[in-house]
């Protein structure tokens, strides 16, 4: 058997486990089949070359697919174009998957971030690790996890992040971006973990080269430590607004109103754990960003 047909049996051996996947995430038969047409030209394309784990490999292909279309599907909805799909009556296996799902399931999917639903169905219902997700939603596991425990909470009907915990959350965040203006080393310190990790995108590095962001051109790809991170960060943070991040304690970089980069906490036990720079467009894009303006 040659490659190409070794990697073709290979597919539709795994094509139910896949569908049903794709079809979890979409909330859609239709789109689901879609999904694993633009998934197959994908795989068939990359070749499995020495990938071990096989079936995770063929999931992690269809679950990106499922994401970019999901960021596409938000797109379209805030542009304000109709969905065909959704207007016309639903296809009979859609209406069976809604069955299968339940109702309810299917209304609260429908209000996730792309990048919740799919960490939140690979994990719950298909029991993906985090760290197999984590590259799939270019994120950490760390904030992979994140993203699943508020798509859980809101499936529960709970706020996606309790308020108590919110309100403390925003005054790390804020005191945080406050020290990094004010260059107060001390302070960025305090509000670190011991080991916090701090990873930055190709536009963030490109924008500190080009921009001299924060007075010099260095900014590294990734940091370990309270020392090295609040040395990349001293700063840094003028222009940098509080901001509700898919409904986390984050912040927002750019003029006025629009939102040019985003900087995500993960925090835990009151201390900031990790802080992604995010520049990328299409990124920042499908991110939900509600502006701060008490800091």
């Amino acid at each position: 058997m040659n490659p190409s047909d070794w990697l073709a049996d290979l597919f539709e051996k795994n094509r139910a486990h896949l569908r049903r996947v794709a079809s979890r995430i979409l909330g859609s038969q239709g789109e689901a089949d879609d999904a694993l047409q633009e998934a197959w030209l994908r795989v068939s394309r990359a070749g499995a070359g020495d990938v071990q784990n096989l079936g995770g490999w063929l999931t992690t292909i269809v679950a990106r697919v499922c994401l970019d279309m999901l960021r596409t599907r938000s797109a379209r909805r805030e542009a304000g174009e109709a969905e065909v799909a959704r207007t016309a009556p639903p296809p009979e296996a859609d209406l069976m998957l809604a069955d299968s799902l339940g109702p309810a399931l299917l209304v609260v999917l429908e209000t996730l971030t792309p990048p919740e639903r799919v960490a939140f169905v690979l994990h719950d219902l298909f029991e993906v690790t985090f760290e197999e997700i984590a590259p799939i939603v270019g994120r950490s596991p760390a904030a992979a996890r994140q993203l699943a425990s508020r798509a859980r909470r809101r499936v529960r009907g709970e706020p996606p992040v309790p308020e108590a915990e919110l309100a403390r959350h925003r005054e790390i965040v804020s005191a945080f971006l406050t020290a990094s203006r004010d260059g107060n080393f001390e302070a960025l310190l305090a509000v670190l973990d011991p080991d916090v990790v701090l990873r930055s995108d190709a536009a963030a590095i490109q924008a500190a080269a080009q921009n001299h962001w924060g007075g010099r051109p260095d900014l590294p790809a990734e940091a370990r430590g309270p020392r090295a991170v609040a040395e990349a960060l001293h700063r840094r943070a003028g222009g940098v607004r509080p901001a509700l991040i898919d409904g986390s304690a984050g912040a927002a970089a750019g003029p006025a109103t629009r939102v040019l980069g985003a900087w995500l906490f993960i925090i835990e036990a009151g201390k900031i754990l990790e802080i992604d720079l995010r520049l990328d467009p299409p990124f920042v894009a499908q991110l939900r960003v509600q502006l701060d303006d008490r800091n």
